[in-house]
């Protein structure tokens, strides 16, 4: 190899290391980054009481929506269950974190079994829901996919698994994974908690 052609590539490999230390201090996160996504920006559906809610009645909280049911026999249960250990692991910054919890399956999901649902996890959790249409829309600005599956007399429904979380002035900004932990969901919260101080 030309000795010139080495020292480029050494220079350039130098370089890039350079570059690759001058992040402007972004915190690296555990979830997916969607800062800037043109999707996920609202929804518009019902609390329990009949009340219309959007994202702009969350802000200063960082909001963590979730798309499921409550007939779900595992991911939906275990997703809430390590949010509320997120909460406790937060200690009293939990408090600025609200758990949203949206029905993809509103023909079965009414409002009182929503409050109850949502409520057995942690008593500030929300669950939402809207009619066919409303949970299609919000599914749909969320890519959200769901389907209903027959099963015996009744059925399930095949849902996406992942959490959103939003920031305190209502801007997404991180996708969740099923598989990932408490501490891991803590730190990235911690960490856009720290963003914005």
């Amino acid at each position: 190899m030309p000795v010139v052609f080495r020292r480029l590539m050494i220079v350039s490999a130098l370089c890039g290391l350079a570059l690759a230390g001058c992040g402007g201090g972004a915190p690296k996160f555990n979830g997916t980054d969607l800062t800037g996504a043109s999707w996920g920006r609202d929804f518009s559906l019902q609390d329990p009481d009949g009340r219309t809610r959007t994202l702009a009645d969350f802000r200063g909280k960082y909001v963590l929506l979730f798309f499921g049911y409550t007939h779900c026999p595992d991911v939906c249960p275990t997703e809430l269950t390590r949010d509320a250990e997120l909460k406790k692991k937060l200690g009293a910054d939990g408090d600025r974190v609200q758990v949203i919890f949206v029905t993809v399956d509103p023909e079965r999901d009414t409002a009182e079994l929503m409050r109850s649902y949502t409520a057995a996890f942690d008593p500030k959790f929300l669950g939402l829901r809207g009619d066919e249409a409303a949970t299609k829309r919000a599914a749909s600005e969320f890519k959200v996919f769901y389907e209903k599956v027959p099963s015996g007399a009744s059925y399930t429904v095949n849902h996406t698994a992942m959490t959103y979380v939003f920031d305190a002035k209502g801007r997404l900004r991180l996708g969740l994974q099923y598989t990932q932990s408490a501490d891991q969901i803590a730190a990235d919260l911690r960490a856009l908690m720290k963003q914005e101080s």
